[in-house]
């Protein structure tokens, strides 16, 4: 099984691996990643089985970069190995993912790795849960000809699903991502509402709503030049909103 180990500490690491490299039928690469954002990207063009995740991490933490994983379509599973006890120890316990405190003890490391699979939709519910008053991302992360690239939610103006894709309309441009319009819009329900079976829009960005001559409603948004169309069955929600803002 290939293990990716993701942590901001090089002696961590370092240590990780010497106790991995122990045992046969795990497989350490070469590349490691220092942050959730690396961690990311390495397991896109590496594919491992297993990824080793610190909490605390500069640029991404371990938790949103353990989110992003989930939605690939074959995700490793995600061991997080942290020295903070009130994330996710009692749900993590079961599970086929672990959650290893620091210093990892070589039996708990191996035991986790033995056990390990890939997390599922319902652990990273759970995990979310953990946090209402916090964004599930505050990326959107897209694999573009650049590498990986992560958009700042607050930077978004808008999503229009096309197809099995889906256009992140940002102030400084577009991207296409896999994420479904349904996926995102029960991650980003505090910060975006549907207008359309194919739109979502910002909450704050709503500027105004007006209708044709021929009685079809559209949508305004700062900082966007056209308007968009809004479907019947969605004018009093966003009604209900712009009376809110």
């Amino acid at each position: 099984m290939k293990i990716l180990i993701a942590d901001h500490e090089p002696l961590t690491r370092q240590r990780l691996r010497g106790i991995i490299e122990q045992f046969e039928h795990f497989t350490v690469l070469a590349s490691e990643a220092s942050n959730g954002l690396d961690a990311i990207d390495l397991c896109h063009q590496h594919q491992p089985d297993i990824v080793l995740m610190d909490i605390p991490m500069p640029v991404m933490s371990g938790l949103e970069a353990a989110r992003q994983i989930g939605t690939m379509e074959q995700p490793p599973a995600v061991i997080f190995c942290t020295d903070r006890d009130e994330h996710a120890l009692a749900a993590f316990n079961a599970q086929a993912s672990g959650y290893l405190l620091k210093p990892v003890m070589p039996a708990a490391l191996v035991q986790a790795l033995q056990r390990a699979s890939r997390l599922n939709r319902a652990q990273l519910s759970w995990l979310n849960n953990q946090h209402p008053d916090e964004e599930q991302s505050d990326h959107i992360a897209a694999r573009t000809v650049r590498g990986l690239e992560l958009i700042p939610l607050h930077d978004v103006l808008y999503f229009m699903a096309d197809n099995k894709y889906v256009t992140v309309h940002h102030r400084h441009g577009e991207v296409l991502i896999d994420d479904s319009l349904k996926t995102l819009e029960e991650s980003h329900a505090r910060h975006f509402v549907r207008i359309h079976r194919n739109a979502l829009v910002r909450r704050d960005a709503i500027e105004s709503l007006s209708r044709d001559e021929q009685g079809h409603s559209f949508i305004h948004l700062r900082e966007l030049p056209r308007a968009l169309p809004v479907s019947r069955r969605h004018v009093p929600t966003l009604k209900k909103i712009m009376r809110s803002i």
